[in-house]
């Protein structure tokens, strides 16, 4: 079986590597050059693996009737929804421009493709990866002709079905194994009980060799965490310098500042997850000799006293002497020597126990009746059977 890992633009992202980030600028340039240039190096500043554009042929996308549908509305660029998506459409020029800009801030640059033209153009751009929107999950054509180039695929899968992302999976991966699944809702914003993360764990379940990840719709860093956690290496969120600039995306788009932090976060989640291993470190030491307890005389005691709960405390710091979970081995044994209050237990303080005798719990006596005492503090009111 093949591992489950993706190599894009030379950078491996599999289960015990960092989050890829995608900051999907999507059209929060607002037709502007210089704006994209801006949201690239402010993304690239904040950490971000990757930006990424949407790519279309607006005339061969839509049908004649939509294109020329009217679109008059604060977040619009025209006066025709075609025409609107036309203001906000880069062509050849533009997408040869922030490549090389990608590269100069050492970023990855990619976009997502709509439709057959689209496809061809960033396959003579020669970007690194292909996006395919929810929309087109059920697009195999087009997943198809975007396999067949062999690059790196990204899938979204937001208002899908199973069989729909089975579909689309396995259209994908018998010409090119290269392809990661992103959970996503497509509402803008997706409301929370939409965002459905454990739905990674079904995709890392059902397609053992697919890099799993999220795209999130939502308001806010923290599900991406939550899908970190959950398996999810690949984390796409829409990307724009201020939330209350025109546009339909800005409203759920982080903004600098929380790209940064959760850039940030993500990489923590990694170092803080572990290996699943329990472990003591040199930090807790201290801390946990301060809270910790210790078996001490609770009050002064001869030598040949025999040990019952009520003469046993358990007391902080924990800085020698037993721990309280030998407290039944020493009820019943018998003091070497006197002890004050509050000094600690060793064993070297007690004399054997002898098989059979009180204390020994492989046989019935005095200890297992004291045995029953220890759930009582020291000094608690006996019960009349305890005089028996």
């Amino acid at each position: 079986m093949r591992s489950r890992e993706l190599t894009i633009d030379g950078v491996r992202i599999a289960d015990d590597t960092d989050a890829w980030v995608i900051a999907e600028i999507g059209h929060n340039h607002q037709g502007s050059l210089e704006h994209a240039k801006e949201l690239f190096a402010e993304a690239a500043r904040c950490g971000a693996s990757a930006v990424k554009l949407q790519k279309r042929d607006n005339r061969s996308l839509y049908t004649r009737e939509f294109f020329n549908k009217p679109y008059e509305n604060e977040n619009s660029y025209g006066p025709t929804y075609g025409l609107h998506r036309e203001a906000l459409e880069f062509g050849r020029g533009e997408y040869e421009e922030l490549k090389a800009y990608a590269a100069e801030l050492g970023v990855t640059f990619f976009a997502t493709a709509f439709d057959f033209q689209s496809v061809e153009l960033l396959a003579d751009l020669d970007l690194p990866a292909y996006k395919i929107a929810s929309g087109d999950l059920t697009n195999t054509p087009l997943l198809r002709f975007v396999a067949e180039i062999g690059k790196p695929m990204i899938v979204s899968t937001g208002g899908g079905t199973l069989d729909d992302v089975r579909r689309a999976y396995e259209s994908v991966a018998e010409i090119n194994p290269q392809v990661a699944l992103l959970q996503c809702t497509a509402g803008y914003p997706a409301e929370w009980e939409e965002l459905d993360l454990r739905v990674i764990e079904t995709y890392r379940q059902l397609f053992p060799e697919a890099v799993v990840g999220y795209s999130g719709h939502d308001n806010g860093i923290a599900m991406p965490i939550a899908a970190y956690v959950l398996g999810g290496r690949i984390v796409e969120k829409h990307f724009t310098l201020n939330r209350a600039m025109k546009g339909t995306d800005h409203r759920f788009s982080l903004e600098p500042v929380g790209l940064r932090k959760l850039v940030r976060d993500l990489k923590r989640t990694r170092v803080a997850l572990g290996d699943g291993s329990k472990l003591p470190y040199p930090s807790e030491t201290d801390p946990i000799k301060k809270m910790g307890k210790k078996i001490v005389a609770a009050r002064t005691l001869p030598a040949g006293h025999v040990l019952r709960r009520e003469d046993l405390a358990l007391k902080s710091p924990a800085d020698g002497g037993l721990p309280p979970y030998e407290l039944d081995a020493v009820i019943g044994r018998t003091l070497r020597h006197p002890l004050s209050e509050d000094d600690a237990f060793t064993f070297d303080d007690l004399e054997e126990l002898l098989p059979g005798a009180a204390g020994d719990t492989g046989e019935p006596g005095v200890a297992q009746a004291d045995r029953s005492d220890a759930l009582e503090p020291a000094g608690a009111p006996r019960r009349a059977d305890d005089e028996l």
